[in-house]
């Protein structure tokens, strides 16, 4: 049922974004890159598809939705900054784990403000067509969301505009890594 309501789906999502980060911090030293690489991935499509279709729709649908949404919104570009700079420095770095501690809280309270604030409204307003049609439209969002953090494109528009090519750049890239044997 998750698959066919856009708050179910994004709230399943949540979830496995709390076990991507719990993947990271209980693998061994040789798999955290790898268990970083899949949560920097999700974290990423996650939050551009949220911000191209659920995020326009609860601005237009709830009350005080600019107010709402623009909370959501400079949450995620904070969290975006702290994983493109987690990204940007390698499981290797110092900081790593003191970051990616913060990344989590970031994350996490970002997800209830989202479910607290933004999808129980939408829940009470929308019908289950809606949510039904929202949740394919954020499903074909996410086979085309650029799979790094791109800090600033927390708009529908720009993420319609940039993130394709962002995207096609960030696939592109991974599979240039693996064929060098890097994450």
């Amino acid at each position: 049922m998750a698959e066919h309501d856009v708050i179910d789906l994004l709230m399943a999502q949540h979830g496995q974004i709390r076990d991507l980060f719990d993947e990271v911090e209980k693998a061994p030293p040789d798999k955290v890159d790898g268990a970083f690489a899949r949560l920097t991935r999700m974290l990423s499509v996650h939050e551009t598809a949220e911000e191209e279709i659920v995020h326009p729709y609860a601005r237009r649908k709830l009350d005080n939705g600019q107010g709402v949404v623009g909370d959501r919104l400079r949450e995620e570009n904070h969290a975006k900054r702290l994983l493109l700079d987690l990204d940007r420095n390698g499981v290797d770095h110092p900081r790593f784990w003191e970051r990616l501690a913060e990344l989590r809280t970031v994350v996490t309270m970002h997800a209830r403000g989202e479910e607290r604030y933004e999808f129980a409204r939408l829940r009470a307003c929308t019908s289950a067509a809606e949510r039904r049609a929202m949740a394919a439209a954020v499903r074909a969002a996410e086979t085309l969301a650029p799979v790094r953090p791109h800090p600033g494109t927390e708009s529908a528009v720009k993420n319609v505009l940039l993130g394709t090519p962002m995207a096609v750049m960030d696939r592109a890239r991974e599979v240039i890594r693996k064929a060098l044997g890097k994450r």
